[in-house]
């Protein structure tokens, strides 16, 4: 199999050539309900990371959602 070579988060990742943004998030061991995807300076929907295909050069930047706790002054 063919691999691709992809930005993502400002690094150089190398992946197969037919993955998917959902398969990019499950080969990253991230919970998808935790993140967002910004494909090529555009959010993508969480509906439609399965249909997303990656393609060589492509920017991708993942944004994590942590959760809170309260902030003491």
């Amino acid at each position: 199999m063919s691999q691709l070579t992809i930005i993502v988060n400002g690094e150089k990742t190398n992946i197969a050539d037919t993955s998917t943004l959902s398969e990019l998030v499950n080969s990253l061991e991230l919970n998808p309900q935790r993140v967002a995807i910004e494909l090529n300076r555009r959010i993508v929907r969480r509906t439609n990371w399965e249909s997303t295909t990656i393609s060589e050069g492509d920017h991708i930047e993942i944004v994590h959602f942590v959760g809170g706790g309260s902030v003491h002054v």
